[in-house]
Parts: structure tokens; sequence; C-alpha cells
């Protein structure tokens, strides 16, 4: 009882002079804008299986302390979702054997490489694993827990005279929604779900301009179990399809990526260190054009579809032209991605040809009535840029390449 007495002891006292230190520390500071753009979804927003590949003192080094978290400090890489006293705990003993690398890392990398000096990038991650997008909605637990950290970010900047705003919150959830197939419509939910985190995140922030959503796209197309190849039936494509039709028509929603261009830890569910790093710097350049009013990323989508004879031409919204084939970067699957499946599961693609901002695709015979696809392929159970779901249709954006979202279009008469 007595050791029990002393750890418990030396746990508080550390806990009580971190808290000080922060305090006493906080008195030096200037004006600064703290803009707080964290992570919300299940396990790929909390870098699942991702091994960090960034270092946390250089982190706070080379951007002069402007990279924060949640509590407006530098114990990156504490969460956990089971409970606050579990976290605390983490951050007081510096435990971090659960520290993934973080898509917002990158994000707030180069935000902080192209903000003022006078501004500070708040980021942390929220939600829960294996969750739908039904059991991450108000009011369950992962929920609020994300608001209040919100609110733990906001009253430190209070404290120290700092203005706060949320511009955006990045979304990167929606494999639950393919594997578990459930049966609503995942674009009703996204909005229920935008409009409980726009209110909420206002109401503590106080702030008049709406919460963005910039939003990635789930690819585990494959690991439903139901799947099977050219099946004119299947719900797999679903959810990713929504996910590509709200990038692309809703004013709130912007793009970060879909995950197939990277490579998944053994080839299964989760991108690797890397890919949740490029997902960071996609969803920074969307980022920076919701804090400097610009015009709203879409990035590669499908904007309008018609049928010429056996041919389907499908006009698309290229961030940085021309069209490419990428090859090398992603696996060449099949006709690059596409499929045109008739109801009894055959392929009907010939060919497919890029002209400028536009895919022909030539079938061997009329596609009214088939399912025109895009992605929607790969070896059961496995995923990534080699053997999984995927195509290979990019823009020619040398940085992070923007690459072609998944969807699915049925082609009626």
């Amino acid at each position: 009882m007595k050791r029990l007495f002393w750890i418990v002891y030396l746990i508080g006292v550390l806990g009580l002079s971190y808290y000080f230190i922060d305090k006493a520390c906080s008195k030096n500071y200037g004006h600064k804008v703290v803009v707080c753009i964290p992570v919300y979804g299940q396990s790929y927003a909390l870098g699942e299986e991702a091994t960090r590949i960034t270092n946390f003192d250089s982190l706070r080094i080379k951007y002069n302390g402007r990279i924060v978290t949640e509590k407006l400090d530098y114990t990156f890489g504490y969460f956990d979702h089971s409970s606050q006293f579990k976290q605390w705990l983490k951050r007081v003993l510096h435990y971090d054997k659960k520290a993934f690398e973080l898509s917002v890392y990158s994000m707030a990398e180069e935000l902080a490489l192209q903000l003022g000096e006078d501004t500070v990038i708040c980021i942390f991650p929220g939600g829960h694993g294996m969750n739908t997008i039904q059991q991450l909605m108000k009011p369950v637990e992962p929920y609020n827990k994300f608001i209040r950290e919100i609110a733990t970010a906001y009253d430190k900047a209070q404290d120290r005279g700092w203005e706060f705003i949320v511009p955006a919150v990045c979304w990167m959830q929606g494999e639950s929604d393919i594997v578990e197939y459930p049966d609503y419509d995942y674009k009703e939910y996204f909005h229920r779900m935008y409009n409980d985190l726009n209110t909420d995140i206002k109401q503590v922030t106080h702030q008049k301009e709406d919460i963005r959503i910039i939003c990635y796209q789930a690819s585990t197309i494959t690991k439903g179990l139901r799947y099977k190849a050219n099946n004119y039936d299947a719900t797999e494509p679903k959810a990713p399809t929504a996910q590509m039709e709200l990038i692309r028509d809703d004013s709130l929603v912007w793009v970060s990526g879909p995950t197939y261009p990277y490579d998944f830890v053994n080839e299964s569910l989760h991108i690797d260190a890397v890919g949740q790093q490029n997902i960071g710097r996609l969803a920074a350049k969307s980022a920076l054009g919701i804090i400097r009013n610009q015009k709203r990323n879409k990035g590669l989508v499908p904007m309008t579809y018609e049928v010429e004879g056996n041919d389907i031409r499908i006009d698309f919204n290229v961030p940085c032209p021309p069209l490419c084939f990428d090859t090398t970067q992603v696996k060449k699957v099949d006709n690059y991605g596409f499929n045109v499946v008739r109801r009894d599961g055959v392929d009907i693609v010939s060919d497919v040809t890029i002209d400028q901002n536009s895919v022909i695709i030539h079938c061997a015979e009329s596609p009214q009535n088939a399912k025109l696809r895009y992605g929607i392929n790969g070896e059961f159970l496995k995923g990534g840029r080699n053997v999984g779901p995927r195509g290979n249709l990019r823009d020619s954006e040398k940085y992070v390449s923007n690459w072609c979202l998944m969807f699915e279009k049925f082609l009626s008469r």
C-alpha cells in the first residue's frame, strides 16, 4: 500500500508541476492567432498502424513552437479514446507506445511554413476505430470528447490572450460504412454530423464563420466480405461515391484525397506513415484555401457524363492539367481502373483514352443501363497501390498529385 501511495503521490506532483510550469510560461506570450484544425473519424484519423516518422522535438524546434496540441503544448502522440485519466497519465509519463503518424502533423508543417509567425497551429485527433459514421455522431463519447478538447484549446488560448478559430475539421472515416453494410444514406448522416459539429464548435469558439470539412476518401472496397469483382449489385461503392459527391457538390466540403495511391500496412487496412503524410499535405492545400478565402478545392472528380453510341465521355475537374495515367506510383490495373458492368456482371470496356480534361471509355456495346465505375476492383481483402482497389488517373501536380476519387454512376437511358 505504501508503494502505491508514493506512486500516486509522485504522479500528482508531476501533474501539478506540469500545470504550474505551463501557467508560468504563458505569462510571456505576446499576441497570437490560434488556427485549430483537428482530425476526427475512425482508425485512419488516429493513425492506426502508421509507424511514427515525425520527430516531435524537431517539430517543435523547427517551427519555433508554433505547432501545438489541444493543451497548447508539445505533448504530441498521447491520444487515448477510452479515458481522460489514461490520456493524462500517458502525457505525464511520456508513454508513446501507440504514438502513430497522423496526417495533421504534415498538414501543420505546411501551414506553419505558409502562415505568419504570429500564427499558432493547433492539431490533435479524435474519434474511435471500427465505427460507422452513425456510431461517431453526437452524443457518443468520442464526439463529446472531441468537442471538449476543442474547448480546452480555446480556454487555454483565452488564458493567454490569444485569438482562436477553427476554420475546418479533417474528416477521416468511412471504412466501416463500406465493410459493415449499414442500411442508411451516408450523405444524410454526414450532413447531420456536420450540423452538430458546426453548431457545437461555434458555441465554443463564438466564431461567425462556418466550419468547413476537409474530407478524404475511404477505399477499402475489397474488405467487405460480400465483395466480388464486377458485381452489378455491389453496395461497397456507396460510401466512397457518397464522399466523392459531397466533395464535388457541397460548398462546405473540401478535399484532401483518396487513400488508394499509397502503401497499406501489410497490404491490408491502413495506409502507412508516408501515406498519412501525403494526405496531410493535400489537406494543407484545402486548409490554406479556406483560411485565405480562395476557390473551393474539389480535387480530381468527375463533373459530367455523356454517352455517345458505345462510348462514355467523362469531363473532370482537373486542379492541375493535364490528366495522365500513372502506372508507376499505382500498379497498372485493367483499363486504368475503369469498369462498365452489365447486369450479368460482364465488364464491357474495350479501351480507355484521355482527351484533355476528359476520359473517353470505349465499350464493346451500348453502356446504357450499365454501371460505370472507377477504382472498384482489387484482390479480395487486400488494400494499397499494388493489389487493392485502385485506378491510375491523376493530374499533373508535381509536389503531391491529385488522384481521381473513386465513384460509381448508373448510366440510365
